[in-house]
């Protein structure tokens, strides 16, 4: 998303060098990972690092935020929410699949590509292009992220959105109005990534220690 804000600190720095180490052992030709974890969990900081340490190695990664691809307008979205309530709009269907299918076989073809982009300051849905053909690895990161298909390697974060709440309510990033509003998107939120962890085939702890629980 453009004009996001990554506060990446040491505890990102060292579980993405103990990924990027798995993935440089396990490296598959046009690799794709996800990473997902709740809202403020550390997703973005985390794929940030990664591939920065993997780009030492010589591997192009570009990273791409599943945000970009909510099936609403994010002037629009607050309101949409409230209107078809909450409980019943929030989670896996807000997103446009079929537009993340198409980006990630795109990719497995190293295709030229066309991706929506958030512009964070207009709140304006830009198009970016991308030559995939120069692209060795993607990242995927966002809440429901390793809910995709055709991914090779599933990351998640088990920070819930209770543990960062006061990184939430300070709202150093300027993101989100947090609000009850804010609060019950979040609870919802926490509901349906929760359920996606048994996909997970490495663990983020609460500590930032790093657990393969598939090899």
């Amino acid at each position: 998303m453009l004009g996001d804000v990554l506060l990446i600190n040491d505890k990102h720095k060292y579980a993405a060098a103990k990924i990027s180490e798995y993935i440089l052992q396990h490296r598959k030709e046009r690799m794709i990972t996800a990473i997902s974890g709740e809202s403020g969990s550390g997703k973005s900081e985390l794929a940030h690092v990664i591939a920065k340490l993997l780009r030492k190695d010589g591997i192009i990664t570009k990273s791409i935020h599943t945000d970009n691809y909510y099936n609403t307008h994010p002037l629009e979205r607050r309101a949409w929410r409230l209107r078809e309530g909450i409980g019943k709009v929030v989670g896996y269907n807000e997103y446009l699949w079929d537009v993340i299918d198409k980006n990630l076989d795109d990719f497995r073809n190293g295709r030229f590509s066309e991706m929506p982009c958030v512009d964070l300051v207009t709140e304006q849905v830009d198009r970016l292009i991308t030559n995939f053909g120069e692209v060795d690895m993607l990242l995927v990161d966002g809440l429901y992220a390793i809910k995709a298909e055709n991914v090779d390697l599933r990351i998640f974060i088990e920070l819930t959105y209770q543990e960062t709440k006061e990184k939430h309510v300070k709202d150093t990033r300027g993101k989100e109005v947090m609000d009850e509003v804010r609060w019950a998107v979040l609870e919802q939120e926490h509901k349906m990534v929760q359920a996606l962890k048994p996909l997970a085939d490495i663990l983020v702890t609460k500590e930032y220690e790093v657990v393969i629980v598939k090899s």
